[in-house]
């Protein structure tokens, strides 16, 4: 019996250590270089936690074929996170965004940019919400959201500098921004 709580020790004092080191997620210190036998994760150029410095500066278009505007691009709306270009942002007053009462629910009182990380809390493109705040993504965008976790992925809304009534909810996880209009608290 001795002999096994001995050996139940001796394994504990080198395992415990090493189970640690894992769980934090830090190697110990050493002089000498770790080479790691796996490749280096390659940054997603769309999504991927990537939050873009600002909303859109310029129109770009998705293209008109359905294609992706680059190779590992969706073909919904989405910021190329090596550039921070907002593809898929239309022209002002592009039809399907045009509102006859913009601001009627009046403007978002909460932070909008880079700077403020919403958790969505519930709903779904119709009607969904976070931090007490409702909002709805524009009919046209509909088809755009359908990976997103309505209950927990996190989003970024920018102004829409261009359609007055919306603002741009970037999903942080997939990269991809639809329209949405704010319903109030």
């Amino acid at each position: 019996m001795q002999r096994l709580i001995l050996s139940c020790a001796v394994l504990l004092a080198f395992t415990l250590p090493a189970c640690a080191q894992r769980s934090t997620g830090h190697a110990a210190p050493s002089s000498h270089p770790v080479r790691s036998a796996a490749p280096a994760m390659a940054k997603p150029s769309v999504g991927g936690g990537h939050i873009p410095a600002h909303g859109p500066q310029t129109h770009t278009p998705l293209p008109a074929n359905g294609k992706p505007d680059q190779p590992g691009h969706p073909t919904a709306p989405h910021v190329d996170a090596n550039t921070d270009r907002w593809v898929g942002h239309t022209p002002a007053n592009a039809a399907n965004y045009h509102l006859a009462q913009p601001w009627q629910h009046g403007h978002f009182p909460g932070a909008t940019g880079a700077g403020q990380v919403w958790r969505l809390a519930g709903g779904g493109p119709s009607r969904f919400w976070f931090g007490g705040f409702y909002f709805s993504v524009a009919p046209a965008d509909i088809g755009y959201c359908s990976g997103w976790l309505w209950d927990s992925d996190d989003i970024v809304l920018y102004p829409d500098p261009d359609d007055p009534g919306w603002y741009l909810a970037y999903n942080v996880r997939l990269g991809i921004y639809v329209h949405v209009m704010y319903l109030g608290a």
